[in-house]
């Protein structure tokens, strides 16, 4: 892709340790404004690892990572951020508005009058794009996995970030909530120009708005296309072993790899992995 200049997020020489143990070196990646890249890779592989690093939660051990042009840093606000969907405490004394403003503010404390018009316009509007409006008063424990996760995304969104870091952000959420969300974090890429990098065991779900692939296996790693990294050829050698990649209606089923980022199907035999659609 483009420079570093051009681009939301950068990598350059990128490398994490720990201990004798290298999750990946030699990792260059540029995401551009409005792109949707997807990292792949089994368990243990880093992916939410390379999360923390660009959250600035976590040094490299080698190389160099910018986003924005500047070395990442806890609660910037050119980062938002969806986690994985964790059920809440029912009895959180926490409203669905108080979770969403929590990424304008949840690093700082005090507001003026004027600040506190503005945050308010703001979360309201992050609520809107969400379909949230109806539960911003509610308490969030009480509101079903699907609606918690919008809420999150809003949250991640109301800042106006340039970069959009999604962790599994559709894990325990049913189908028709993953369609909720893919949808939601894919319009806001396309409306604001906001690159995404999404972290995902289950490709399918998003496999139509996925521009590249970063898929990680033991330290070795594929940047390109989905047509370039999800093939039998690709994913044999990063796994070191015989991997078929075939395409069934257009979702794509992984065979062979031992972990691979699509669920099993436990009814089938030799590792076969099926992914669910969207």
């Amino acid at each position: 892709m483009g420079s570093s200049q051009q681009s939301a997020l950068s990598l350059r020489g990128a490398g994490l340790r720990f201990g004798d143990r290298t999750l990946w070196s030699g990792l260059d990646l540029d995401v551009t404004p409005g792109e949707f890249v997807a990292v792949l890779g089994p368990n243990g592989s880093g992916k939410t690892t390379l999360m923390r690093v660009l959250l600035g939660l976590l040094p490299l051990s080698d190389g160099t990572v910018t986003v924005g042009g500047h070395t990442p840093r806890r609660g910037s606000p050119e980062i938002g951020y969806v986690p994985q969907q964790q059920p809440l405490d029912p009895d959180l004394p926490l409203r669905g508005r108080d979770l969403v403003g929590l990424g304008l503010d949840g690093h700082r404390f005090g507001l003026g009058l004027g600040r506190r018009r503005e945050r308010r316009e703001r979360v309201d509007r992050a609520l809107a794009q969400v379909g949230g409006t109806g539960y911003a008063d509610a308490p969030v424990g009480r509101l079903s996995g699907g609606e918690q996760q919008r809420l999150r995304v809003a949250q991640a969104l109301v800042g106006d970030p340039a970069v959009l870091l999604c962790d599994e952000p559709l894990l325990s959420l049913d189908l028709s909530h993953q369609r909720i969300v893919t949808r939601l974090i894919d319009e806001r890429r396309r409306a604001a120009g906001t690159a995404v990098l999404f972290v995902t065991h289950e490709i399918n779900p998003v496999l139509p708005l996925v521009d590249r692939v970063l898929y990680l296996v033991d330290g070795r790693f594929s940047i390109g296309t989905t047509d370039e990294v999800m093939t039998s050829e690709t994913l044999s050698r990063l796994y070191r072993t015989d991997v078929d990649v075939l395409r069934v209606r257009d979702r794509l089923v992984v065979v062979g790899a031992e972990d691979s980022p699509v669920p099993r199907d436990e009814h089938t035999e030799h590792g076969v992995a099926v992914g669910g659609g969207a």
